[in-house]
């Protein structure tokens, strides 16, 4: 009898641990689905900088750029918010290819209020009771909707970019990195999809107010 019930016990905390991954992968999906269907490139993808490579960062695959230049870098961390994810100042580090414990801004890119694109990537992962990592920083963006605001500060400015578009696209995809014109002023951010999978980059595209 006990043996049966120490069966049932192990089998229903089986069951709840799988529902806790299941469940956010298929809820997901159902938002990519409804959400994200909008398949139209965001930038012109024959405007990628050669120095653009791909690369393992962890155990992600991540666009890392060599060779871009810091002579110019007017600071060397900016703060980031989202109100409507309750997403608050979190730090963005400047030119920098290392987002494993906080943000980070894709050499090249654009700073904060120039024109081009400022392009910010970070960590997301899956929220179960297990617990996510706490860098995952960026696992609330799927939630985020059109017309929400993104706001940046940087050396006592306050830059707010409203979101024009969201997509899904492949890790390959380098095309996002670039503006869609030059005169714009454009905010993207970048983070691994679906929820505890790398396997495709969600893109979260912002223009200036």
């Amino acid at each position: 009898m006990l043996l049966k019930g120490l069966s049932l016990l192990f089998l229903g905390i089986g069951i709840f641990v799988l529902m806790q991954v299941v469940l956010p992968f298929a809820s997901f999906k159902m938002m990519e689905i409804s959400a994200f269907e909008d398949s139209s490139t965001l930038v012109d993808p024959t405007d990628v900088e050669s120095s653009i490579a791909i690369e393992n960062v962890g155990d992600f695959p991540a666009f890392v750029v060599k060779g871009a230049s810091s002579a110019r870098l007017p600071y060397k961390e900016f703060k980031l918010s989202i109100p409507s994810l309750s997403i608050d100042q979190l730090k963005v580090m400047s030119y920098s290819n290392d987002f494993e414990k906080n943000l980070a801004q894709l050499p090249g890119s654009a700073f904060p209020g120039e024109k081009g694109n400022v392009f910010i990537t970070g960590h997301s992962s899956l929220e179960t009771v297990l617990g996510g990592s706490k860098y995952a920083f960026f696992a609330p963006l799927p939630n985020i909707k059109k017309g929400e605001s993104i706001v940046i500060d940087a050396l006592g400015q306050r830059f707010t970019y409203e979101v024009e578009s969201i997509k899904i696209v492949s890790p390959k995809d380098t095309s996002v990195i670039n503006p869609p014109d030059g005169r714009g002023r454009y905010l993207t951010l970048m983070t691994c999809v679906p929820p505890g999978f790398n396997t495709k980059r969600l893109i979260v595209f912002a223009k200036l107010k």
